[in-house]
């Protein structure tokens, strides 16, 4: 079996604290690997690294960070089949699909940031008061300190460490304690071109990156999991008035208005839905439907819920792949298992197979704005429907629940999709379609969804500090 180590300042090293545990193939069950779970004494260490690491990087001009940055794109390419087998191994995922639908966008967004880091902006250098000469600096933060998810292990590790290198920050990156295989591959890759000590990656658990988070060193924060793991994370970067960038949960409501195609509008929900196992905070797993076009929606989602295909890496034909692992896969057991006797389960509702954790695609009809499955973000390929009856109750059931990251509308009538775009609460507004994203534009939420933004300019001016210098030009 496969032992795991850090990746700090350049090199591989065992972890000095804390134990080893197995690494799960979820779509399995079976371990594959181990990995440490790091004390703080080497969450102290690579962050001390990072910082020495600074000292130079941050010196370094915005060519020579974008030129960097495009090596790392190309070699990130170049070994994008051994990404996407440790990606797959370690997740689950089908391989061609991850290979088709990670490893382009990935790619692209780490040149987009390569190209922002020779395009710092800032007001014009001028006299805004008689005999001084104003002019802004945009700098790097520091050391930044990351926390990755488990949903999109390589993708996010992308979404933190392009913006924070682009902009001359070092890092010290935690992945989820359950996938951080490729995080490493891509430090150990990234290496041939940063110095030392610029990406450094420790494997860990909550209790590694509260340590992270706590420690005295780090300006910045970012942290993409759960609304839980996001309020915890703020608590403990206040004593020490850390900059902490949160992207959290998500409950995207899909308001499906009469005059929508049904059939056309359940393909793509069902694609936005069920794409990787439904396990994506901007998922379109709550949909709102006219009554007139309620129930043929609601018959497509079930075709289509029924036409999608479940397996694990070897399985050139699915659709998405299993649950990361036994918590979530008991997680939305759960919420099937506590459906209200007023809904009904119009399809799927169960594990799929004997072994992994693959759940089947699921539609669960005639749900109440209150109830659990509305509610709270399930995180599996699960599609709630509910039935409103004119436009004030779509804005408000969308609206009704404590995330705010993203949400679409489904109709032909131009005006109220601006309307409804105008008044959502959601950080993203999605109209006629659900779930593509360009390096170019921010994702991010509002409310209990989180703060901050990442991909765009504005995602790479969150790891960057403005500056005023203003000198007397009399003198």
């Amino acid at each position: 079996m496969r032992r795991l180590q850090n990746f700090v300042g350049g090199a591989y090293h065992d972890a000095e604290d804390g134990p080893l545990v197995p690494l799960i193939d979820p779509s399995t069950g079976e371990a594959f690997a181990e990995a440490p779970l790091s004390g703080a004494v080497d969450v102290d260490h690579a962050v001390g690294v990072a910082a020495k690491a600074f000292a130079e990087w941050r010196r370094t001009t915005p060519s020579e960070r974008s030129l960097a940055l495009i090596r790392i794109a190309d070699a990130l390419e170049a070994r994008a089949e051994d990404l996407v087998q440790a990606e797959c191994e370690n997740t689950g995922k089908p391989f061609q699909l991850t290979m088709d639908e990670e490893i382009p966008p990935m790619v692209d967004q780490i040149r987009f940031f390569a190209g922002a880091a020779r395009h710092l902006q800032g007001l014009a250098a001028a006299e805004y008061m008689t005999g001084h000469t104003s002019y802004i600096r945009r700098e790097p933060i520091g050391v930044c300190g990351a926390v990755t998810p488990w949903n999109y292990p390589m993708m996010m590790a992308v979404w933190k460490f392009a913006p924070a290198l682009a902009a001359g920050n070092t890092m010290v990156l935690k992945p989820s304690d359950t996938t951080p295989v490729t995080a490493l591959l891509m430090a150990e890759i990234m290496a041939e071109h940063l110095p030392p000590g610029v990406f450094n990656v420790v494997c860990g658990d909550r209790d590694t990156g509260r340590a992270l988070v706590e420690h005295e060193s780090p300006a910045m924060v970012s942290v993409t999991g759960s609304v839980r793991a996001g309020m915890e994370v703020a608590a403990a970067a206040a004593p020490t008035l850390k900059r902490v960038h949160l992207e959290l949960g998500g409950k995207a409501p899909v308001i499906v208005f009469d005059d929508a195609d049904p059939d056309a509008a359940a393909e793509g929900i069902a694609g936005a839905g069920f794409f990787n196992a439904g396990q994506d905070c901007t998922a379109a797993t709550r949909v709102l439907a006219g009554p007139k076009v309620h129930e043929a929606l609601l018959s497509s989602l079930v075709v289509q819920a029924e036409g999608t295909t479940v397996g694990g890496i070897d399985n050139a034909d699915a659709d998405y792949g299993p649950l990361n692992n036994a918590v979530q896969l008991e997680r939305v057991r759960g919420f099937l298992e506590r459906t209200p006797a007023h809904a009904t389960v119009a399809t799927g509702g169960s594990q799929v197979g004997d072994r992994g954790y693959c759940f089947a695609p699921t539609v669960v009809a005639g749900l109440r704005q209150e109830d659990e499955m509305i509610q709270s973000e399930v995180f599996g390929p699960v599609i709630t429907v509910q039935e409103f009856y004119n436009e004030a109750e779509a804005l408000e059931w969308a609206n009704g629940v404590q995330y705010g990251l993203a949400s679409s509308v489904w109709t032909r009538d131009h005006g109220r999709a601006m309307r409804m775009a105008r008044d959502l609460d959601f950080g993203w507004v999605w109209i006629n379609t659900h779930i593509p994203l360009v390096a170019e534009m921010p994702h991010g939420g509002f409310k209990r969804s989180g703060y901050g933004k990442d991909l765009s300019m504005y995602g790479f001016e969150d790891y960057t500090r403005v500056k005023h210098v203003m000198s007397n030009i009399e003198e």
